[in-house]
């Protein structure tokens, strides 16, 4: 740490990962939880040979895109770092950060990128939580891991950017798990809500498995809003269940004329977007760039629980999922078969083993649909484009792994055409986005 203020500086932009950016000395400092347009006075607090890093010693100007954060936890609480910013302005700089790696990492102009598609709500979006619990002397604390840290941020007033049905389910474990002899075994608590189910997942670290799993049957009654309650023991171990159903289930739009809505479930562990209304708005952007007529042969990459390869089955001859998960191609089996698909195959299978395989056989796709971790598709490149398909559209909630792999993509021929932004995740500075490739 360093003692000396610095010099008052100006907030001029926001980096990925959140923190503002402005200039020291001719050296690049970022500070967390500033704003575009902020005077500030800053005090150094880690210096490097090409950056520093400041917190906030006084607030001299506030910029005129402050706001006021919805959350009484904000600045503590690591779930989220611009509740304190205009949210147009946070879409501004989204576009500019997603622009700029693109730039950097693939050389990509920025007229091939679109702005933003908005989050039609700003907060209570997120579907999805793992909410972190510690007990200690009697006190329970239920929120998440502080900025920086693994000690837990107390959420007693719920999580603004959760679903309402969440925050009213926390309530009921904020009751019941006091009441447990043995609270500082649980860790963790995953709340799911689907579009009829709210499925609550207790993980449990202690020796004694028949100790919870009698408390939280007796105490079920107590968490009423739950239709499915589940006890996790092991990492590598399936969840059991305790009560109700154990799979959330939601609705996707389709070209059926016959079935305009697909149901899709998931179970919990599998991956599901924690933003519907933005996966409504991911599959649109891809059903655009796809311009599928009907003959097209799909591949479908990390395919999850069919997210996409099953509402998009209807829009083209036959389509392939991919999926490393056992647990998701299970999910995604069942909802091809509930939704009466026969035009659908899925196979669990590495990415990469399975391109190889495809490679060698001689299997043709006209398109190939890709949603990767955060780190991208990576060693798979190479085989996907000697499938020699006629686009490739790919999916990224990483935008510096987007960029390395279309830059490795371009050398194979492929160059991006569009790639839209989408904000899954306001309040923070993550961003989802659809890119198409085609051949030069």
């Amino acid at each position: 740490m360093f003692d000396v203020p610095s010099p008052v500086a100006v907030i001029d932009r926001l980096a990925f990962g959140g923190n503002g950016v402005c200039r020291l000395d001719g050296k690049v400092c970022f500070v967390p939880f500033s704003c575009p347009g902020d005077e500030v006075r800053l005090k150094i607090t880690t210096q490097k040979k090409s950056y520093c890093t400041a917190e906030i010693l006084e607030l001299i100007s506030p910029s005129p895109s402050r706001t006021t954060p919805a959350c009484p936890i904000f600045g503590s609480c690591g779930g989220c770092n611009w509740q304190h910013i205009n949210y147009q302005v946070q879409l501004e700089q989204k576009r500019r950060i997603f622009a700029d790696t693109l730039w950097r990492g693939a050389r990509v102009e920025g007229e091939f990128i679109k702005d933003v598609v908005a989050a039609p709500a700003q907060y209570g979006y997120r579907s999805r939580v793992q909410l972190k619990v510690y007990a200690s002397n009697g006190k329970l604390q239920i929120g998440f891991f502080r900025h920086g840290s693994h000690e837990v941020e107390d959420a007693a007033q719920g999580c603004p950017v959760a679903v309402p049905q969440i925050n009213e389910l926390l309530k009921c474990f904020r009751a019941v798990l006091p009441l447990f002899s043995e609270p500082e075994a649980i860790p963790q608590i995953s709340i799911d809500a689907g579009e009829h189910e709210l499925v609550a997942v207790v993980h449990y670290i202690g020796q004694d498995i028949p100790k919870i799993r009698s408390f939280l049957n007796a105490r079920s009654s107590e968490l009423i809003s739950c239709t499915g309650l589940l006890l996790q023991t092991g990492q590598k171990i399936i969840p059991e269940q305790l009560r109700g159903e154990g799979e959330i289930g939601y609705l996707m739009p389709n070209r059926d004329p016959d079935k305009k809505t697909s149901l899709l479930n998931y179970r919990p562990g599998g991956f599901a977007q924690v933003n519907q209304c933005q996966n409504l708005a991911l599959l649109s952007v891809i059903r655009r760039l796809g311009e599928f007529t009907g003959p097209e042969n799909l591949l479908d990459l990390y395919c999850g629980n069919g997210n996409f390869t099953i509402p998009l089955a209807a829009d083209v001859a036959s389509v392939v999922g991919v999926e490393g998960f056992q647990n998701s191609i299970d999910s995604a089996v069942l909802n091809s078969a509930a939704n009466g698909l026969l035009n659908a195959e899925f196979l669990c299978l590495d990415v990469s083993a399975a391109l190889r395989g495809f490679v060698k056989d001689g299997r043709i796709f006209d398109v190939v649909l890709l949603d990767p971790p955060r780190t991208g598709a990576g060693d798979a490149v190479p085989d996907i484009a000697r499938l020699n398909p006629c686009r490739i559209i790919y999916v990224s909630c990483d935008p510096a792994t987007l960029a390395r792999d279309c830059a490795q993509l371009a050398g194979y021929g492929y160059r991006v055409a569009e790639s839209v932004p989408i904000d899954m995740f306001p309040q923070t500075y993550h961003l989802e986005s659809v890119t198409l490739l085609v051949k030069s």
